[in-house]
């Protein structure tokens, strides 16, 4: 098929840069950014819907950046394996999977004990609380009696220091249901690293089969007491409950079925692969049943309740099958953002998709070098450029979003006006190239945040529309609609090739032409 692209065609995605008039808490406003002001000047510009039913969320949903850039990728309102789940359980559907009933008709006939593993919050990003109260209500409904829950405590998705809160509320669910029992607790900082600290992940594996850890037979008070020691939930020790002095609820061991209730994969998979994937080297692991609730790692060969569904014919798809070159680039805290959800939840590459990653620590932000990374993924991308000239290249710049989520105003400040300077250099280098340059952002954050520094630090996201920049030197009073949302960029961008929009993309190209 043939295509139209002469020079380069960018889509710089901003995270976490929506649109709000106000200028209270609107670190945007408050930056120096001399080149997106003038980028909003010079060409067309909208907003977009980036939350609710209008990316295929819940109606009261904020943004983020899976729902985000699945829309931007796909073309179409996001079918995440998150709302899958949501929609299975809302429908009752979820208590008629077969991989879990399975499992615990097993776990019955057996006798075995049955652990759910996850995290406490609801957050949204990596886990629901729904999901585990319909496990406990599945595992009752089996006539299971010996169910525990180890607690994986948050405060980064939620606001720091409610962990206490989130399982006081447990216990009170547990008792409601009539089943199940809090038996470890721990910070996500050990449970789900994924960053390959793997003593991190050895400390909540040594917790859940060897009962290591701080001994206490009242969680909250436990939890209040970290606090009052200043650590604060994601970095709270192992926690083992005590049945009676010196004797701990469980431990898990050999027989056991073990339900991993987190739906996002990268960072379940340490310690999945500590406990549930057999490893010749160690021999002392215990011999257990597992579940995991979406797929973490096809290499496991694990029990999957919800198997991922990829998306067909998306932009990836699409260039690729046009033999358009297409790279993304990004840094290590936005990878899967811009290869797995992007490209609608496929794990493969393309024949000519480049992935790229500048790779770097996932913290940078918060370490004081707010530029993240921004300066060498520029860096990368102007290369590929020149050695590409006529490709389409996927920017993520997502150091504005991560230095916005420590809740600090200052900090996220000085990361845009980081970021003015990197995708101002590279709309340059489009510019003179004779290509088109397109400016968004898959969720709002930086726009509206707390006014006093850390009041709730953790994730900002909201349901601010986003910003949408046309930028082309030949674009003859182009003028863009003012109706659309994040799935009308993909089929923008085809617009812009010459390339018919798929059948499967329900978005529509956002100029108007004619």
């Amino acid at each position: 098929m043939k295509h139209s692209n002469k020079g380069p065609l960018a889509l710089i995605i901003l995270d976490g840069w929506g649109y709000s008039p106000r200028t209270e808490g609107n670190a945007i406003a408050r930056a120096h950014t001399p080149n997106y002001n003038e980028i909003c000047r010079q060409f067309p510009m909208t907003v977009l819907a980036a939350s609710g039913t209008s990316v295929g969320q819940a109606a009261d949903s904020v943004g983020n950046a899976e729902i985000g850039h699945l829309c931007l990728g796909t073309g179409r309102n996001a079918q995440t394996e998150v709302s899958r789940i949501q929609n299975a359980v809302a429908s009752g559907e979820f208590l008629e999977n077969e991989v879990l009933n399975d499992a615990f008709a097993k776990a019955k006939a057996d006798g075995s004990s049955l652990h759910l593993i996850g995290m406490l919050s609801d957050g949204g990003v990596h886990s629901s609380t729904e999901n585990l109260f319909t496990l406990l209500r599945l595992a009752k409904k089996h006539g299971l009696t010996d169910v525990f829950i180890h607690c994986i405590l948050d405060g980064l998705d939620v606001p720091q220091r409610t962990a206490d809160i989130y399982v006081e509320a447990l216990e009170i669910k547990l008792a409601d249901i009539g089943i199940g029992r809090i038996a470890t607790l721990c910070g996500r900082f050990f449970a789900m690293d994924s960053s390959e600290n793997w003593e991190r992940t050895a400390r909540a594996y040594t917790m859940l089969v060897h009962a290591e850890g701080e001994r206490t037979s009242d969680a909250v008070s436990a939890i209040r007491n970290s606090f009052l020691r200043g650590i604060s939930d994601e970095f709270i020790s192992p926690i083992v409950l005590e049945r009676t002095p010196d004797t701990p609820v469980t431990t898990v061991k050999n027989g056991d079925l073990v339900v991993y209730f987190n739906h996002r994969p990268e960072t379940m998979r340490q310690l999945v692969r500590s406990l549930s994937v057999a490893d010749a080297s160690i021999s002392a692991k215990p011999m257990i049943e597992s579940v995991c609730l979406t797929e973490y790692d096809p290499a496991f060969d694990l029990a999957v309740a919800f198997k991922p569904e990829p998306e067909a014919n998306v932009l990836t798809d699409v260039l690729s099958g046009c033999e358009i070159p297409n790279f993304k680039i990004t840094e290590t805290a936005r990878y899967p953002h811009v290869t797995y959800f992007f490209d609608g939840g496929a794990d493969t590459q393309q024949l000519f998709e480049h992935q790229i990653l500048i790779s770097g620590n996932t913290s940078s932000v918060m370490d004081h070098a707010v530029e993240s990374l921004s300066f060498r993924i520029t860096d990368r991308v102007l290369r590929e450029m020149e050695s590409s000239p006529n490709s389409v290249f996927v920017v993520n710049l997502p150091a504005a979003d991560l230095a916005a989520e420590t809740g600090q105003i200052e900090k996220a400040v000085e990361s845009i006006q980081f970021v003015d300077t990197c995708f101002g250099e590279i709309v340059k280098r489009v510019r003179q190239m004779g290509g088109t340059a397109m400016i968004t952002s898959t969720h709002g954050n930086c726009e509206a945040m707390p006014l006093v520094d850390n009041a709730d630090s953790g994730n900002h996201s909201n349901a601010n529309p986003v910003p949408f920049h046309f930028v082309s030197d030949s674009t003859d009073g182009l003028r863009l609609r003012d109706d659309g949302t994040l799935a009308d960029v993909a089929p923008t961008i085809l617009g812009v090739l010459g390339i018919e929009t798929p059948l499967e993309m329900t978005g529509r190209d956002l100029r108007v032409l004619g």
